[in-house]
């Protein structure tokens, strides 16, 4: 596995690489890789010739409540988990190679981030597809492969995507889950022994809501009924329930479309979010 830590390097050898006919899968990451990443990396090595990972964390995503400083990193470790799920080359620029001094360019969001996790975070989005912008022109990847845990950010690229002709087929890969259905997430260490027992309920009623909408149940009672069974998990609170259309994340007033349920629960020092999408066949 290769390791590439500029700009121009990067580009010089996406070139050639392209020139010989290989398709290119990207996974972009902020590294301290997990589950998550990795099996985006499995899913990148079996559609793609050749494999890139980026590990960037990137300033622009992280508010002023939002400790840039203390995100977890550790390149080493990361390092040695890329090269055994395929990853061929890993890019890992400094901020100055992606955000250099005469950069005055910066994307706005202006679509589907005003619902879900975006309503909190304002401008979080904006950094998303800025930097975004910048990878896809360096790597010219045919292929993006992204979590659909975090499915609204997967809106949002696919938004990126079509809005800006980039020639990039964009890839949204299941939840990788506990056996007993938690969603996972770095975060999940974070729960105390009660709480990892509740958390699982999360998922059993983002089920139960699916099958409601399957049966063809009016979206405002599958909202409230979930809300509901949210309200008796214990050891935190709900911060929001959400149904929407996907990937457009409009309201909806039927499930005669392809539709996101989701979810934000916060426990005590965890938050999580998690989500079912139901399609319009079901």
């Amino acid at each position: 596995m290769k390791v590439i830590r500029t700009v121009n390097e990067m580009q010089q050898y996406m070139r050639k690489r392209k020139q010989q006919g290989d398709t290119v899968g990207f996974v972009p990451t902020m590294g301290y890789l997990h589950e998550g990443h990795l099996s985006l990396m499995d899913y990148a090595k079996e559609q793609s010739d050749f494999v890139v990972t980026s590990i960037f964390v990137n300033p622009l995503q992280f508010g002023p409540n939002e400790d840039f400083d203390q995100y977890p990193r550790d390149f080493e470790r990361d390092e040695q988990l890329a090269r055994e799920h395929g990853t061929d080359l890993l890019f890992y620029p400094s901020i100055e190679e992606m955000y250099p001094k005469n950069d005055g360019v910066m994307l706005k969001v202006h679509a589907r981030t005003d619902v879900l996790c975006g309503e909190k975070r304002p401008g979080h989005f904006d950094g998303v597809v800025t930097v975004l912008t910048k990878l896809f022109h360096i790597i010219q990847p045919d292929r993006a492969f992204f979590g659909l845990k975090d499915a609204q950010q997967v809106a949002i690229v696919d938004d990126l995507i079509h809005s800006y002709f980039f020639p990039i087929e964009l890839i949204g890969c299941p939840t990788v889950r506990e056996e007993d259905g938690l969603a996972k997430s770095s975060r999940n260490v974070n729960l105390s022994e009660s709480e990892r027992e509740e958390a699982p309920k999360l998922y059993q009623l983002l089920l139960h809501a699916k099958e409601q909408a399957v049966n063809g149940a009016d979206p405002k009672v599958v909202e409230g009924d979930l809300l509901k069974g949210l309200k008796e998990v214990r050891y935190g609170h709900v911060d929001y329930v959400q149904i929407l259309s996907y990937p457009d994340l409009e309201p909806i007033k039927t499930f005669h479309q392809k539709t996101i349920i989701a979810l934000a629960y916060k426990f005590e020092n965890v938050r999580l979010i998690d989500n079912i999408i139901v399609d319009e066949q079901h």
